[in-house]
């Protein structure tokens, strides 16, 4: 009687020691599903961006200055800039989801899942980092985005972002690369922030409270919400932000951020802190779905492939 209880005992180890192992992901599956969610969305951020930056007589809603980049530029103009795109998801994303994932593989235990405020202080930190590697990426987003609408003489014609990035450190130097960093860092804080760690939070209230299953119902539903909690809490930075990336040296030069806070509250009031806020909504909404959606499909590609059970704790 005895040996069979050890018997049983030994026999039920090995399945405990599979299900008490921690995966640990690659450290790109961010950055790689961002660049998936970019390729879908980028039509809705360059119309963002187009919105943030209109000249005078430029269409003020979303559907107008998509029929105005479709009839001046064709379908193609509405993928312009996306290799700064991609390029700035490569830097960015990745150094962002990549090291807000080694922290929280690092600081928490699949018996003792981080709080709330746990999270904020790990998604701010890899938020900052992030945004100060894709900055020169960014720069470049913006301006190959904003190019088509500028006049003729003002517009610089990137080719590519390699191209783009070559022109712009010799013709502005290498501290243009840096162009907007504080207002962008800040702005990676508060979106890091609200998108992965509320997405964390929002999963696990769905799971735990709502009753719901870890399926893709349950990473469609956090995500939207994340999605809806980082438009609004970005949009002002955004918009600065896009304004200052767009600006050459010389329009710049002597404006401090502060000036410049002062110089578009005294031209357009309140309002341009929620301003293109729709498109910005329309277009992270679904990048925040997408992205998300292509994560968790990476990693259970990856569970798959390192034959772990779909049931074994997941991070």
């Amino acid at each position: 009687m005895a040996s069979s209880a050890k018997l049983e005992v030994s026999s039920s180890q090995p399945p405990r020691a599979v299900s008490s192992k921690k995966l640990h992901y690659p450290f790109w599956f961010g950055g790689s599903a961002s660049c998936f969610a970019a390729t879908v969305t980028h039509p809705l951020d360059l119309v963002k961006v187009r919105l943030q930056t209109r000249a005078p007589g430029a269409p003020t809603s979303m559907v107008g200055t998509f029929g105005y980049i479709l009839k001046n530029d064709g379908f193609f103009g509405l993928y312009g800039g996306l290799s700064a795109a991609l390029l700035r998801q490569i830097t960015y994303s990745t150094t962002r989801f990549g090291i807000y994932e080694e922290l929280k593989s690092q600081f928490t235990s699949s018996s003792s899942p981080p709080g709330t405020l746990t999270l904020i202080a790990m998604a701010s930190t890899s938020g900052f980092i992030g945004g100060i590697a894709g900055n020169p990426a960014d720069v470049l987003n913006v301006r190959m985005q904003s190019d088509a609408a500028l006049p003729i003489e003002k517009r610089r014609n990137y080719k590519h972002a390699f191209h783009g990035l070559v022109q712009m450190t010799r013709d502005e130097g290498a501290a243009s690369l840096f162009r907007g960093v504080w207002p962008n860092s800040t702005r990676a804080v508060l979106m890091t922030t609200s998108q992965l760690a509320t997405y964390d939070t929002f999963k696990r209230i769905c799971i735990d409270k709502a009753g719901m299953s870890d399926n893709l119902t349950t990473h469609f539903t956090a995500s939207f919400m994340a999605g809806f909690v980082a438009t609004t809490a970005c949009s002002p930075v955004d918009v600065i932000k896009t304004r200052v990336m767009s600006a050459s040296s010389a329009e710049s030069s002597g404006h401090s951020l502060l000036g410049l806070l002062k110089d578009i509250t005294r031209k357009e009031g309140l309002k341009w802190v929620f301003r293109g806020w729709v498109p910005s909504f329309i277009r992270l909404g679904p990048h925040t779905i997408a992205t998300f959606l292509f994560l968790e499909e990476h990693k259970k590609i990856y569970r798959k492939l390192k034959g772990v059970p779909e049931d074994a704790p997941k991070r």
